[in-house]
C-alpha cells in the first residue's frame, strides 16, 4: 500500500510539473514606472496624447511603410518624436509580424540575441505575443543569433516601444483585430562588421516578404547624440540624420567617425543604436527610401541643463516607387573604382577607358549629372560637377573625378604622392525641379541651383551639414558666393532644387 501511494504521488507531481512547463512564459514589464507610466489608465492617456498631437510628416504618402527608427528614452523626453513615427503606419495595413531591433545597454556578447524563451512581453496595458516560430528559425539560420537571457532582462529599448504599438493599433487601426502583431525581439551587440552583414543577410528576406497576411514591419530603437551641449547636439545629429536618410551604411559610418573626431565636449556617442541602424541600412541595399520625420533633443523639452542633452530622430522606411532612380551598393562601389582609376590613369599619362569595367547595367549607363569631391585628411582638395543629363553616369563620374583632381582652379593639380591620403565622395544628382518659393526647398535634403542670365551657382545638399545656416542663409550664400548675384540676387532669379545620392 505504501508503494502504491508513493507511485500515485510521483505521477501527480509529474503532471503538475508538465502543467507548469506548458504555462506561457511572460517577460515582465521591468521598465514600467521608470521610462513610462505604470498605471494603465495614465499610460493610455499619455500615449494617446502623444499620438493625437504629434506632427505627421508623411500625410498623403501612399507607399507602404516597412520600417521605423524610433527613440527609446523616457516618454517625457522622446514621446513626441516616437509618436511621429508610429503615426506614419497605415491604418489598414495587416502586418504579419513586427521585428524589434535594439542595442544592448547592459551586456556585451558580440552577436544578436533573440528572445526565444518568452511567449509574451508584458506592459501595464496587457501582453504582446512573441512569434516563437520565427525566433527559432533565426536561431537555426546562423550561429550569430543566440539567446542570452541577461541581454533582455533589464533592457528598456524594446519594451518602451510596446505601449505605443498597443495604443496605435487599438486606436487607429481599421482592421478587424486591434491587437499588436506578434513581435520578434532582437538585441544586437557587436561592432564586427562581418557579423552585422550576417545578421542583415538573415533578416533581409523578411523585409521583402509579403503575403495575404501582410508584410513585416521593422522597428529600430535608437537615440542619437548623448550628452553634448544643445548646439553641439544639433550639429552632430544633423550630420548623423542626413547620413541615415541617405540609406547608405558607409555614409552613416563616416558621419559617426566625423562626429567622433570633432572634439565636441561630452559627446560619448552619436547613436546608441548604431549597430541595429547599420544592420537596417545593410538590409536596404538602395531599394528603399529613408524619410526623416522630426528631430528634437532633450533641451527642447527641458532646458534646465542645455550643456548636457540627448538627441532624438525619427525616420520611416518606405518602399521605393518603381520609377525612382536608385543605386545598389555594388553599383556605388563600381563608380568609386571608376573614379579612382580615372585619377590614377591621368597621373600615369593614360586617357579615360571605362571599357575595362563590366558595365552591364542600365542605371550606370543612364544619363544624369554628378559631382566628385576629393578630400585630403578631411579637408576639401577638389570638387567639380556636371548638371547636364547628356552623358552616361559611369562616364561623367570618370570625367569629374579627373577634373576634381587636376582642373579645380582653387587647388594645385593632385600629385602622385597625395593619392594615398585622398577620399573620394560621389554625388549622383536627381533631375532638377523648378521652384517658385523657398517653402518648396528642404534644407539638408535639397541642393539649390540659382540661375540668372549667364550667371549661375549651386550648393550640394550636404553643404548644409557642414554649416549652421537657415534656409535663407543657405540660398543667400549660394547667390552671393557661387552665382555672383549678391545676397538677395536669388529673389528674381530662377531657382531649382535637386537631390543627391551621396557615397
Amino acid at each position: 500500500m505504501m508503494n502504491l501511494w508513493n507511485r500515485q504521488g510521483a505521477e501527480d507531481e509529474q503532471r503538475v510539473s508538465e502543467l507548469r512547463t506548458e504555462a506561457p512564459v511572460v517577460r515582465p514589464a521591468t521598465q514600467a514606472g521608470r521610462f513610462y507610466e505604470s498605471n494603465p489608465q495614465k499610460l493610455s492617456q499619455e500615449v494617446d496624447s502623444f499620438l493625437a498631437h504629434c506632427k505627421c510628416p508623411l500625410n498623403g504618402e501612399k507607399r507602404a511603410v516597412v520600417g521605423l527608427i524610433v527613440p527609446h528614452a523616457g516618454y517625457y523626453f522622446s514621446g513626441n518624436v516616437a509618436a511621429s513615427a508610429y503615426r506614419t503606419l497605415p491604418a489598414d495595413k495587416p502586418y504579419k509580424r513586427i521585428f524589434l531591433l535594439g542595442p544592448s545597454h547592459h551586456e556585451w556578447f558580440d552577436g544578436a540575441s533573440v528572445n526565444s524563451e518568452a511567449d509574451y512581453y508584458a506592459t501595464p496595458l496587457g501582453n504582446v505575443k512573441v512569434d516563437r516560430e520565427t525566433t527559432r528559425r533565426l536561431l537555426a539560420a546562423d550561429s550569430v543569433f543566440t539567446y542570452r537571457k541577461e541581454a533582455h532582462n533589464r533592457e528598456h529599448c524594446l519594451e518602451v516601444q510596446l505601449p505605443f504599438l498597443q495604443r496605435y493599433f487599438a486606436t487607429y487601426s481599421t482592421l478587424p483585430t486591434k491587437e499588436v502583431p506578434p513581435i520578434v525581439p532582437i538585441i544586437i551587440s557587436t561592432n564586427d562588421y562581418s557579423k552585422l552583414e550576417r545578421i542583415a543577410d538573415v533578416l533581409k528576406p523578411y523585409l521583402n516578404e509579403d503575403s495575404d497576411e501582410g508584410g513585416n514591419l521593422f522597428i529600430i530603437s535608437s537615440d542619437f547624440s548623448h550628452y553634448p551641449s544643445y548646439a553641439d547636439a544639433c550639429e552632430a545629429d544633423a550630420r548623423t540624420g542626413k547620413a541615415v536618410e541617405s540609406g547608405d551604411v558607409e555614409q552613416f559610418i563616416e558621419a559617426l567617425e566625423v562626429n567622433a573626431r570633432s572634439g565636441k565636449r561630452n559627446l560619448v556617442t552619436s547613436a546608441c543604436g548604431e549597430f541595429p541602424i547599420m544592420t537596417l541600412l545593410l538590409m536596404l541595399n538602395g531599394q528603399y527610401d529613408v524619410k526623416h520625420l522630426i528631430y528634437q533633443n532633450s533641451g527642447d523639452i527641458d532646458d534646465h541643463d542645455p550643456n548636457r542633452v540627448v538627441g532624438y530622430h525619427s525616420f520611416a522606411i518606405l518602399q521605393k516607387d518603381n520609377d525612382t532612380f536608385t543605386l545598389a551598393d555594388k553599383e556605388k562601389q563600381l563608380l568609386k573604382e571608376i573614379a579612382l582609376k580615372s585619377i590614377k590613369d591621368s597621373l600615369e599619362g593614360r586617357s579615360i577607358n571605362n571599357s575595362r569595367f563590366s558595365i552591364d547595367n542600365s542605371r550606370l549607363s543612364q544619363k544624369c549629372g554628378a559631382f566628385v569631391s576629393l578630400h585630403k585628411r578631411g579637408q576639401l582638395r577638389g570638387c567639380i560637377g556636371h548638371f547636364g543629363e547628356d552623358i552616361p553616369l559611369h562616364e561623367i563620374v570618370a570625367r569629374m573625378a579627373r577634373a576634381a583632381a587636376f582642373e579645380d582652379p582653387r587647388f594645385p593639380s593632385l600629385r602622385q604622392e597625395e593619392l594615398k591620403d585622398i577620399d573620394i565622395e560621389i554625388s549622383v544628382l536627381t533631375p532638377m525641379r523648378r521652384i517658385h518659393s523657398l517653402d518648396e526647398f528642404e534644407l539638408h535634403r535639397h541642393g539649390i541651383y540659382i540661375r540668372k542670365g549667364y550667371r549661375s551657382g549651386t550648393f550640394l545638399p550636404q553643404v548644409a551639414d557642414e554649416v549652421n545656416w537657415t534656409k535663407e542663409e543657405f540660398v543667400g550664400h549660394c547667390s552671393r558666393d557661387k552665382a555672383g548675384l549678391g545676397w538677395d540676387g536669388w529673389r528674381d532669379a530662377e531657382l531649382y532644387v535637386y537631390e543627391a545620392i551621396v557615397f
